[in-house]
Parts: C-alpha cells; sequence; structure tokens
C-alpha cells in the first residue's frame, strides 16, 4: 500500500473515467444496415419480428401474396419475410452487439478487507481498486469488437441474399417441373395411344409382334418418365414451400416459365467489381482487420495485463485508534507466462487470415468468371433450342400430318413424331430453366459464393 497526500483526489478521477465507458446498446441492434444491405441488392425487404403482433401482421401480407399465382418476387418477398431460420440468424446480430457493448465497459472495482485482532489490538485494512489498465486496452479492444460486429452484419446480409438466390432457384426448378410433367404427361397419352392401337392391329393381324412389342415399350417408357416428372414436380415445390416458410401448398404458380430475353448481359468489369462488392470479400478483409487489432492487443498486454488502483485505509492498534488513508496498487507480475505463447498465437491466427483472404479473393475472381461462363452457354443453348430446335420439330409434324391426310405415312409415324416434338419442347422448357438458373448464380457470384450445384437437373425426368 502507497499513501499519498491526494487520495481523497483519486476517487473522483475514477469515477468520472467510468463514464466514458458505459456502453449503450442501439435502437435496431444493427438490424437497419443488413436491411440497407438487402434492399440495395434484392430491392426487397426484410422484417425482424419480435412480437406476436408483428408476426400476425406479416402473416396477413403473405395471404395477401398467396391469394393469386405467385411470381419469382413474390416467392423471394414470402421467404425473406416468411423464413424462420433467418430469424433465427438475426439474433447473431444481438449476440454480437453485446460483446461490442461489453467491451467499451471497464470491469467492476474490487472491494477487499482484512480484520485481524489479538488482546485488544486490532489490524484492518480496507482497498476499493479499479482495473485502470483497461482504460489503456479499451480502445483497441472496442475496435476489434466493433470491426467484428461489421463482420457479424455482413454475414447475416450475405445468409439473407444466399436465401433469396435459393429461393429464386427453387421457384425456376419448381416452375420447369410443373410444367415438364405436364408435357410428359402428353407423351404418355400419345404412347398409350399408339400402344392401344397396335394391339388392336395385331389382333387384326395386320401387324406384328415384334412391332406390337415396341410400341408398348414405348408406352412402358412414357409411363416411367411421367412418373419420374411427377416425382420431381413434388420435390421442386416442396423445396420452394420449405424456403418460404410455409406450411402449406396452398398457392399456385404460373403455368409457364418465364421467356427468355432478347439479348445476354455483356460481361464488363465483373472480377473487379466481385472483389469490391462480394461480401464474403469485405468478410474477410474486417477479420483480418481485427485480427491485427488483436495482435498489437496481444502484445500491448504481453508483460502487464493486470494492473489495479484505488482508495485504500488501514488501522493499526486499538478500534478507537484513526484509519490511515492511502493508496493501493497491485499487478500482475510476469515471473512464469511471459506472454510469448499468447504472441506466438496471435501472429499465427493473423497470417491464416491473411492467407485465407488471398484465397477468398482468388475464388471470388474464379466463380465471378465461371458463373458468367454458365451463363452465357445457358442462354445460348435455350437460344438454339427456340430459334431452330423446337421450330424445325413443328414443321416436321406440320409435314407429317399432311402426308398423313394424303395417306402417304400411317398413324403410328404420326404417333412418333408427336412424342419427339413433346420431347422437343420439354428439352427447351429445361434449357429454360438451366438458364435462369445460371443467371441467379450469376448474380450470386457478384455479392458472394453461389451454389453451382442444379440438383434441379438429376431430378427432372428425361
Amino acid at each position: 500500500m502507497i499513501r499519498m497526500a491526494s487520495v481523497r483526489l483519486l476517487l473522483p478521477l475514477v469515477l468520472v473515467s467510468l463514464l466514458p465507458g458505459c456502453a449503450t446498446f442501439s435502437r435496431d441492434g444493427g438490424f437497419d444496415q443488413v436491411a440497407s444491405t438487402v434492399k440495395a441488392k434484392t430491392g426487397k425487404e426484410i422484417r425482424w419480428v419480435k412480437s406476436e403482433d408483428e408476426r400476425h401482421a406479416l402473416d396477413e401480407r403473405i395471404a395477401q401474396l398467396l391469394q393469386q399465382p405467385i411470381s419469382v418476387d413474390d416467392a423471394v418477398q414470402i421467404a425473406l419475410l416468411n423464413n424462420r431460420g433467418l430469424q433465427a440468424s438475426y439474433a447473431e446480430l444481438g449476440i454480437s452487439e453485446a460483446d461490442l457493448v461489453q467491451a467499451g465497459r471497464l470491469p467492476n472495482p474490487r472491494f477487499s478487507m482484512l480484520r485481524a485482532s489479538r488482546d485488544g489490538e486490532y489490524k484492518i485494512e480496507q482497498a476499493l481498486t479499479f482495473n485502470i489498465f483497461s482504460l489503456v486496452t479499451m480502445p483497441k479492444a472496442t475496435a476489434i469488437e466493433r470491426r467484428r460486429f461489421e463482420q457479424t452484419q455482413r454475414q447475416v446480409s450475405l445468409e439473407v441474399l444466399r436465401l433469396a438466390t435459393a429461393t429464386r432457384k427453387a421457384y425456376f426448378s419448381a416452375l420447369a417441373a410443373a410444367q415438364s410433367e405436364r408435357y410428359m404427361q402428353q407423351v404418355m397419352r400419345a404412347a398409350e395411344t399408339s400402344a392401344t392401337l397396335a394391339q388392336r392391329m395385331k389382333q387384326a393381324g395386320n401387324w406384328s409382334t415384334l412391332d406390337e412389342a415396341r410400341e408398348q415399350g414405348f408406352y412402358a417408357d412414357a409411363t416411367l418418365g411421367a412418373s419420374r416428372a411427377r416425382q420431381a414436380s413434388l420435390q421442386a415445390t416442396e423445396q420452394l414451400t420449405r424456403l418460404m416458410g410455409l406450411d402449406h401448398t396452398h398457392y399456385t404458380l404460373p403455368e409457364r416459365m418465364p421467356d427468355l430475353p432478347a439479348h445476354a448481359e455483356e460481361a464488363a468489369n465483373l472480377e473487379q467489381t466481385a472483389l469490391q462488392q462480394r461480401i464474403d470479400v469485405q468478410m474477410m478483409k474486417l477479420q483480418t482487420e481485427a485480427l491485427a487489432g488483436q495482435l498489437g492487443l496481444t502484445k500491448t498486454t504481453r508483460f502487464i495485463n493486470v494492473l489495479e488502483l484505488g482508495p485504500a485505509r488501514v488501522l493499526e492498534g486499538r478500534r478507537s485508534d484513526p484509519y490511515k488513508n492511502g493508496v493501493e496498487i497491485s499487478l500482475e507480475i510476469p515471473l512464469f507466462d511471459w506472454g510469448s505463447a499468447r504472441v506466438a498465437r496471435a501472429e499465427s491466427t493473423y497470417m491464416q487470415a491473411v492467407n485465407q483472404l488471398a484465397q477468398v479473393a482468388v475464388e471470388a475472381r474464379s466463380e465471378v468468371r465461371e458463373g458468367y461462363g454458365r451463363y452465357y452457354t445457358s442462354y445460348d443453348i435455350a437460344r438454339q433450342y427456340r430459334d431452330s430446335v423446337v421450330p424445325i420439330r413443328q414443321k416436321i409434324a406440320e409435314e407429317n400430318q399432311l402426308r398423313y391426310n394424303g395417306m402417304l405415312v400411317s398413324v403410328f409415324d404420326l404417333l412418333a413424331d408427336a412424342r419427339a416434338q413433346i420431347a422437343s419442347v420439354n428439352s427447351y422448357i429445361e434449357a429454360l430453366r438451366d438458364f435462369w438458373l445460371a443467371q441467379s448464380d450469376m448474380e450470386m457470384a457478384l455479392i458472394g459464393k453461389p451454389d453451382f450445384s442444379t440438383p434441379a437437373s438429376a431430378l427432372t425426368a428425361q
């Protein structure tokens, strides 16, 4: 314990120093920044539901959107408002902000007391100490947690945007699967008609067993194809339903896919745009900056991380004797731990983040190139179906119809051609779906890591 004449000035100074450290929570918990980012990227709004009244209001709005065939924009808006997993992720904002507020507050003061007596003699020590070393580390600690809070905001924003992209892809997959199912039903009916006619002609002796079996085989394959298409449609619809957060499928989709755009978008500085706009790149930058600050803080507190100072008083002698006032200082002595392990760990963690940031940048450039390549190729394929394959199959069908009217081809040729024409239209639907999926992936590649997998292609009946 150290005695000082100015001890009365110490406590007011310490108490005043506590005032700036009393950090408070923000009104929105950091959610407004997330909402602004989502609005700028998608044009959609999000809500953080915190009461039953807010939930009821959203339920009414969603019910209104479901009263008519939902568009892709409606599906995305419903998902962003109604997905409960997204609501759960908003809690990360509160957790991160709590860490930020905590970093801006000084630790509570410590009160210590010693009382000993013998034969009427007393020794009483009382001290109220404050960890004043935290005043030195608080600015760095607060800056670190602020970067982490900003990183959490970007992480939540990225989760929202990923959900929006996943919903868009699920919407187009469900729409294409439903349309393909209808076409496969037409193929099955055409094959059934052909198989029934072949059976009758064989019974009349005008058709061979081989030809009749061939038509029956076509019918069996068409039946299996229709079943697979029905299964794919069910799975795609349920995937969309889950993403929208609905507990039912009481909604309708349009009858057909949206048309192919007149022109594909041109690539213009996509890589540079991705590096500037991608949220995962921004998150890694913030993480690297936070770890750099953490490294500096670790070096600052390498030898001393506890320094407590406060007023104290001591009584030695009889109980009626006056107290002796003074100041108590306590600090940690780096006798066994010189902090080298903590510094080495902080340095390794920082270098790890530096290399991870470089890798994220490499992946961002590659993914945006791949995304545009997929987009442009899928557009070209869909355009070929629209401008060449489907019109040619239509022309062949019209010519065969004329020949059938002139008794130049059989009804089986006409039915086989109808199956081929329907198959070409169905392939165009799949190509159109793949284009819209690729467009969604390309847009996602400009703001975050895309998911280039297309599970719908594996589910759609061929």
